[in-house]
């Protein structure tokens, strides 16, 4: 038999059939090759400040008298002068974040090209050009490479946009002191030492040591998690350790005035602010490898060793044995080296995951990076904020104490009924036109609950309305407005702190009718606000009294003495009710769910008991901040385990929570919706934002976001990245399969010196056979159970789970197919001359081959599971892709023309039967493999 080389017959076909499998899908791959890039994982640009701007002085500011603090800062409290202001200005900078040293577009363009089997075909380029003196075929693999560094380019924007983020929630303009006069000054202009007036509803423009308060609330969850406004005093705070949320004398930058004035002196501008110092975690910050950007590297790792292995062995046995020139062996072995590289999968991961996008946005997630898509379906750990996203971040009455009874908040009470007046009369709350409540949670949520049953205040209030009021403070932790009556007196409507409220209480209303206050009621009352705390109810106390004349000056001894009890009132940050049932769907696929937020411990445990995410009485698993500063890396690491929730902690404390988990070889989840979530979101394997509630620098930190900011559609999201993955798993299982099929069929011929396949044919088995099916298995319904199985996890890969087994013995079988149906047509040949015999038998392994992958495609569906049991024809675009890749192989053979231009033959019924038979043959292979597969693993229990 005449020997013809079983890869090319010329040495510039040969290096032109490697590099067209890889332009088949060209299109496509130059959009998607990036995914085999991944692993280019570092958001670039820095956070580095000017060293030529003055060193800002940071100290524990809370610490110290208002006096001590205005020396350090050089200043006074009628403010800095005009000249001074600027030269300060000159000297520190404006009050902005600092964008960062960013690299040039030449260092990230140079920087695309790490990927190993980027250099490979490279490196098949320069031999191919510089061996065979063609350049056209080094010019396309050249072409697509630098395609793809600038799509690289391209998407290597994160870290900037998340500053930029930062910048835009800047306040345009602040009230000071310059001079001794208040000025209206951009916000950006303000200088350590000025003096910063405020009041309700202004946003803090920098961070600020308050030197004056009158009933100042300020709102801190962006930075701190806690839904409810901090009341601000001026004493000074004893400890150097002491939280964010917990420095009452303190103002930081991004914060809300929601009550009261006050006045402070700037400490900290720009980039030395909290918000600064969560800006240069963002921009300092690794973004961590996904689970599928790993696989996708170690995938390329092991082929790009393993086909240059087989090409270094093909190089040696051609020469050896076959005697065939060094220059050809070498352009047949860099050929058959790049042919093997699976060129269509980087296309085909990249429309899965696309296809899985489409799905979740359909409902409500919205992905920001495509690897995400999968990375969910590996979670093993859901690291959530509870202000905002476990909860409604609205403050929400939950029970009314009244008459000696417990009321829910749906439960009706009387329109009469005092505690409901006196709740809704000593309340600043406003409401808008559009009938949006406006002020501070806690007074809009009393308010809520008096239009919840059905109230009609603003009625009420023409009648009686509001003549005098005693305004909150922190000290006597009460609020007081008197009401002009129709008989011409007055009501005295107080509410405040339980403790201080009942020191001035004598009476109390009781079925109607006022009584005196005995010790025993005041135990009971005591007993009921102590239960309500329990449950981390924040506690309001209402009481009032009747007058004749309005005192002329109005003073706490006056107005809030001799007070007739009416009630309590139990108010929180409810949970989603969607929450608890997606933490227990969470739970039973094998996550867990773990709280983080700034709120105080009492509430984060109650709310997490409510939630499922532990039961009562588990305070051991209840850590704050403060206590974890008290642990080393090393002893956080050996308890992490013990800890669901995690309170009054900083971001600092997030990130150094979720880089624990990681450290156990987690793969950890971060929702938030906070600045102060934000470093990490991004240090987490996925972070996941909230649409609606969610601030620009979370969204921006993210690579997923709630559109409807539900919990719940996590579940959602986590069950379809399991679905992508294994649908993933199946492409690359069929793919390789495929791959090894045709890299033994050619190795094993080029030894024994047949002529199996040409390139063209391998040309169109790849292009037909491989990539319609593998992406149509990309679509694949999610198997049975698929919810109830624990996380792959990070150890996990695409080989994981029996794939790379299945992958050996069913390529090794195509092969061994292959090449016996090619061996019985030589050997029984319908035709007597050698152009027919070896025609027909050209004909039959190139229809085999190709035949048998698209039966081997209906055995991927599943691992293990009988193609019988997965449902053969449930997925209708599987059903056509096969029906597609079948008449596109026939038509080659069929129509005259087309099999002379693929140099192949008519066959006869005979010929088609065993090619039929040989090619179905895996199908029960498979089949029996499976069987004794479940039999061993007992994989259909699981």
């Amino acid at each position: 038999m005449q020997q013809v080389n079983a890869v090319a017959t010329s040495p510039t076909l040969k290096v032109l059939y490697g590099v067209a499998l890889i332009s088949e899908t060209y299109a496509c791959y130059l959009a998607c090759i990036s995914l085999f890039l991944y692993s280019l994982k570092k958001n670039l640009g820095g956070n580095k400040v000017s060293e030529e701007r003055k060193q800002q002085v940071i100290e524990n500011f809370y610490s110290q008298e208002v006096p001590e603090v205005l020396d350090k800062m050089d200043t006074t409290a009628e403010g800095l002068s005009k000249e001074e202001a600027e030269k300060r200005l000159l000297s520190y900078g404006a009050n902005v974040l600092d964008e960062g040293k960013k690299k040039s577009i030449i260092i990230k363009f140079l920087e695309q090209f790490k990927d190993l089997m980027i250099l490979v075909l490279l490196a098949a380029a320069v031999i191919s050009a510089v061996v065979s003196g063609d350049i056209v075929d080094s010019i396309i693999i050249l072409v697509v490479v630098v395609i793809n560094a600038i799509m690289g380019v391209a998407q290597e924007s994160k870290a900037e946009q998340a500053i930029e983020a930062l910048k835009e929630m800047s306040t345009p303009s602040a009230n000071v002191l310059r001079d001794g006069h208040t000025l209206s000054v951009k916000s950006d202009e303000l200088v350590p030492g000025d003096i910063v007036l405020l009041e309700a509803g202004d946003v803090v423009p920098a961070d600020l040591r308050l030197i004056e308060v009158a009933s100042l609330k300020i709102e801190e969850a962006a930075l701190t998690g806690e839904s409810v406004p901090t009341d601000k005093e001026l004493i000074v705070l004893e400890g150097s350790d002491i939280g964010i949320g917990d420095r009452i004398n303190m103002a930081y930058s991004n914060s809300n005035v929601t009550y009261g004035r006050g006045a402070g002196v700037v400490i900290g501008t720009g980039m030395n602010t909290e918000v600064g110092k969560i800006a240069g975690m963002l921009a300092q910050a690794d973004e961590t490898e996904t689970p599928l950007k790993t696989n996708l590297n170690q995938l390329s790792k092991f082929l790009t060793f393993a086909i240059l292995i087989i090409a270094v062995i093909m190089f040696v046995v051609g020469i050896a044995i076959n005697g065939t020139s060094v220059v050809e062996m070498l352009l047949t072995s860099i050929s058959l080296a790049v042919a093997a590289i699976p060129e269509g999968l980087p296309a085909i991961v990249t429309i899965i995951l696309a296809l899985g996008t489409q799905v979740m946005a359909k409902r409500n997630s919205v992905i920001r990076k495509l690897p995400a898509v999968e990375t969910l379906g590996s979670t093993d750990i859901i690291a959530s904020d509870k202000t905002g996203t476990l909860t409604l971040n609205q403050m929400t009455v939950e029970a009314l104490y009244t008459n000696n009874t417990i009321l829910k908040a749906d439960e009706k009470v009387t329109q009469d009924n005092m505690a409901l007046k006196v709740m809704t009369y000593a309340n600043d709350t406003k409401v808008a036109q559009s009938g949006d409540l406006i002020g501070d949670p806690t007074e809009t949520a009393l308010i809520q609950y008096g239009l919840d049953q059905k109230l009609n205040m603003a009625k009420l209030l023409e009648q009686e309305p509001r003549v005098a009021e005693l305004p909150f403070d922190s000290e006597r932790k009460l609020m007081t407005t008197i009401h002009k009556l129709a008989d011409g007196s007055f009501l005295v409507a107080t509410k405040g702190a339980p403790d201080e409220l009942l020191k001035r209480t004598t009476r109390v209303l009781l079925a109607d009718e006022v009584v005196e206050m005995t010790d025993e009621e005041k135990n009971e009352i005591a007993k009921n606000n102590h239960q309500m705390a329990k449950q981390a109810l924040r506690v309001l106390g209402m009481a009032y009294k009747l007058i004749k004349t309005v005192p002329t000056e109005l003073t706490s001894e006056d107005l809030e003495n001799d007070l007739i009890f009416a009630g309590l009132v139990g108010m929180i940050d409810p949970e989603r009710k969607e929450a608890a049932e997606a933490v227990r769907v969470a739970k039973g696929a094998g996550i867990r769910p773990i709280m983080i937020t700034g709120d105080h411990k009492d509430t984060a445990e109650a709310i997490a008991v409510r939630l499922g995410i532990i039961t009562a009485g588990q305070t051991e698993t209840v850590l704050t901040g403060a206590q974890l500063n008290e642990m080393t890396d090393e002893e956080f690491l050996q308890s992490v385990h013990k800890y669901s929730v995690y309170a009054r902690v900083s971001p600092e404390h997030k990130v150094r929570i979720v880089k624990a988990w990681q450290k156990e070889g987690k793969v950890v989840a971060m929702t938030g919706d906070g600045v102060n979530d934000a470093p990490a979101l991004k240090q987490a394997d996925i972070g996941i934002g909230m649409g609606i509630t969610g601030t620009e620098v979370s969204k921006g930190a993210s690579d997923m976001v709630l559109a409807d900011d539900n919990f719940a559609t996590i579940v959602v999201a986590v069950e379809e990245g399991r679905k992508v993955f294994s649908n993933i798993q199946k492409t690359v299982q069929y793919l390789l399969a495929a791959n090894l099929g045709e890299v033994l069929t050619l190795f094993i011929a080029t030894i024994l010196g047949w002529d199996t396949l040409l390139p063209i044919h391998l040309l169109w088995i790849n292009l037909v056979t491989d990539t319609f099916p593998a992406i149509a298995l990309g679509v694949e319904p999610a198997e049975k159970e698929l919810m109830r199985r624990k996380p792959r996890g990070r150890s996990s890969n695409l080989f994981s789970g029996g794939v790379f087994s299945s992958i050996i013995y069913q390529g090794i079988f195509e092969g061994f197919v292959t090449l016996l149906i090619y061996k019985l047509a030589i050997d029984y040949p319908v035709h007597s001359s050698y152009e027919a015999i070896h025609g027909d038998a050209l004909t039959m392994c190139f229809a085999t081959l190709g035949l048998m992958q698209l039966f081997h495609a209906f055995n991927v569906k599943s691992v293990y599971q009988s193609l019988f049991t997965t449902g053969i024809f449930k997925n209708k675009t599987f059903n056509w892709a096969i029906l597609f890749s079948f008449v596109m192989l026939g038509i080659i053979i069929i129509v005259p023309g087309l099999n002379s231009i693929f140099e192949v033959a008519h066959l006869d019924t005979h010929q088609w039967g065993i090619v039929l038979a040989g090619s179905f043959s895996i199908i029960p292979l498979v089949e029996i493999v499976k069987f004794f597969q479940r039999r061993s693993l007992k994989v259909s229990k699981l």
